[in-house]
């Protein structure tokens, strides 16, 4: 008999919605023509892939499909936003981001660091909320890029973008800015021209098309070298013969996440909310990370004090249940990780946290086992924990 899957790490991936395999399929048989061909064999491609990039234009609001460039992924999109600006104008040699950064964005700081760029790492407080006067403070007349994510990617806490660009512009209006929207894209509204961002990276494995392909939209008015020299394709920024079933896939996932929008703000936000609030009234020793903040509407990051997240990851996943303590891309560390360590979140429950990410395929029942089932594992791993003191401690203080 197979086992319940329950899947709560779509912060990670996504499945792959039906509707996108489908119309990503005949691109890999029948519709098989290089896109860059003159023959008419090629136009279907072709033509897919300007319908495609129109959806993708839809979901930012971009001004036009032209400032829709598509890349292999996420940190591609990020790798090419940051160092095709900073080629721009090799003199600036200061870049400001944040201390929660996604891996693709902070390895790549520390890279830049190393060939001589000076980076300011902005703080957060202990919601995860960024620091908006150390931003401001930061900014001067040599600083070349500001590099901010839209939603961090283990707590979910939302960035107040289109202020962050009102502080940058006010402060030296031929800074550029950066915006990491790989885990708001299909779980909140992006609106890129009231943002105020001069780029943006969205992954398509994060709103349900498949891994493989990502999106940087460019504002016109800014100017950036390509990471990968070539060919023609995508205006000369990113060459390669285009990847078109992939293409395709992230074009109707696009289309279905502009759908989705209303279903995420209210029926997944409800799912998450029931399931936070269950655990914190049910297990003594739990902790909501984030406090009650700004978040994207299918996150939670819960400490469980004085207990190893990697064994509460085990007993859920002899469940079943997939969650995660933190990004995919460190697992494996035994690092606590550097998002909680940034908001200070306190020793006891750091090594603890877990990260439950819904989506619009989560279902009340799937809730419902967790919610039956975590305080059981929670007290099993509580009476092994070796600081019972504490523990005892914790509970008299909190009954």
């Amino acid at each position: 008999m197979s086992k319940k899957l329950i899947y709560l790490d779509n912060n990670a991936t996504t499945k792959t919605d039906e509707k996108v395999v489908e119309a990503m399929l005949p691109y890999f048989s029948a519709e098989y023509a290089n896109p860059s061909s003159m023959y008419d064999f090629a136009k279907k491609p072709a033509n897919a892939i300007g319908d495609a990039r129109g959806k993708v234009k839809d979901l930012l609001n971009a001004g036009n499909e032209r400032e829709i460039i598509f890349t292999g992924c996420g940190s591609e999109s990020a790798n090419m936003a940051i160092r095709g600006v900073l080629n721009m104008d090799k003199n600036k040699r200061r870049i400001i981001t944040t201390k929660v950064e996604h891996p693709c964005v902070l390895n790549l700081y520390q890279a830049l660091e190393k060939e001589g760029y000076i980076v300011d790492y902005i703080g957060v407080n202990a919601k995860g909320e960024l620091d908006l006067a150390q931003l401001k403070e930061a900014v001067n007349f040599d600083t070349a890029l500001v590099s901010v994510m839209y939603a961090n990617n283990e707590t979910g806490v939302i960035f107040p973008i289109q202020e962050i660009s009102e502080i940058i512009k006010s402060k030296n209006k031929e800074t550029k800015l950066f915006v990491d929207a790989v885990q708001a894209a299909g779980k909140i509204g992006i609106d890129v021209q009231t943002l105020g961002a001069d780029l943006v990276a969205i992954a398509g494995h994060k709103f349900h098309a498949p891994k493989g392909i990502g999106v940087l939209y460019v504002n016109p008015r800014t100017l950036i070298t390509p990471l990968i020299v070539g060919g023609h394709q995508e205006r000369g920024l990113r060459a390669g013969t285009e990847n078109v079933p992939y293409i395709v896939g992230i074009g109707k996932a696009a289309e279905l996440a502009i759908d989705g929008l209303q279903y995420e703000a209210t029926e997944v936000r409800r799912l998450r909310d029931k399931l936070e609030t269950n655990i914190l009234k049910t297990v003594f020793n739990s902790r909501l990370n984030t406090g009650i903040t700004n978040r994207v509407p299918n996150t939670t990051n819960i400490g469980f004090e004085y207990i190893e997240g990697e064994l509460i990851l085990l007993h859920l996943s002899d469940l079943g249940i997939c969650a995660s303590s933190g990004s995919a891309c460190t697992s494996g560390s035994l690092e606590p990780s550097h998002v909680l360590r940034a908001m200070n979140v306190p020793f006891t429950s750091i090594h603890g946290s877990i990260r439950f990410s819904l989506s619009k395929y989560t279902t009340e029942a799937e809730i419902d086992y967790v919610i039956k089932s975590l305080p059981g594992i929670i007290d099993k791993l509580t009476n092994i924990s070796p600081y019972q003191d504490e523990l005892e401690a914790l509970k008299k203080l909190k009954t």
